[in-house]
């Protein structure tokens, strides 16, 4: 339901559009008001989706009304007898003016299009929750204290990819390039933040560009400088990095 408020210091003017209103199953009147202090109070109180709202009225006028809100401010619907109002209007972002007197027509033509846009927004919004939702699912539980999947975001689109799929990461800048034995994808974080969170029984560090799953390591052969080449069971060639030589030396107690 959409949840609409009335302001007009015209009481007739208040009953024609609250029945016009009433004609509509998804439209709800939850009050009207006939001067600017009382809507401010109003809107602020009862937060409706959508206002109707006149412009010129006694103590404030409609536009004053929108300039002072702060935290929610609904979709509004400028209602006036003066055209000269119609740019000030549209400049505080209302949805559509109607021009006093109005038909049917143009009234219910501005209503479909507030509906669209409450209907957007709407959807919006339960998108955004859902994906938080799935991010906050995909993250690791309370008691776990290593992560166990990677949440990419691509696209408009959410994959997931588990921790033990994962061959080695790579270090690109801020981004990390995950390397599973099918697929590259691309990860927004730093490889030292994710090392942290990786499990160090499970994933070794070997170079300030590289982190191995240590199950992945086919061989290790020494090369100069205390580094070593490393290379995976798909053949993957990895040079080790000298300031990781005691971690990388630990792998020959395994």
């Amino acid at each position: 339901m959409i949840r609409t408020l009335v302001i007009d210091d015209e009481a007739l003017a208040r009953e024609r559009i609250i029945s016009l209103l009433k004609r509509e199953k998804d439209i709800v009147v939850i009050d009207e008001c006939s001067d600017g202090e009382e809507a401010l109070q109003k809107i602020n109180s009862l937060k409706p989706d959508l206002v109707f709202l006149d412009i010129q009225m006694p103590m404030m006028s409609g536009v004053d009304v929108i300039k002072k809100l702060r935290n929610y401010i609904p979709e509004v619907i400028f209602v006036t007898a003066y055209a000269k109002y119609a740019l000030e209007a549209f400049e505080m972002n209302a949805l559509d003016y109607l021009l006093k007197p109005f038909n049917q027509e143009r009234f219910f033509k501005t209503l479909a299009r507030a509906k669209q846009r409450l209907l957007a927004k709407i959807t919006t919004e339960i998108s955004e929750k859902l994906n938080n939702l799935i991010l906050a699912f995909a993250q690791n539980k309370p008691d776990e204290k290593y992560l166990t999947k990677f949440v990419i975001k691509s696209a408009g689109k959410i994959s997931f990819i588990n921790v033990d799929e994962i061959n080695y990461i790579e270090a690109e800048g801020n981004y990390l390039t995950l390397h599973t034995t099918n697929s590259k994808s691309l990860y927004r974080d730093t490889i030292t933040n994710i090392s942290e969170k990786l499990n160090p029984e499970i994933f070794i560090r070997i170079h300030r560009s590289y982190i191995v799953k240590i199950e992945n390591i086919k061989e290790m052969q020494s090369h100069f400088n205390s580094e070593y080449v490393i290379i995976l069971k798909d053949n993957t060639k990895l040079k080790s990095g000298r300031s990781y030589k005691a971690e990388v030396e630990k792998l020959m107690k395994h």
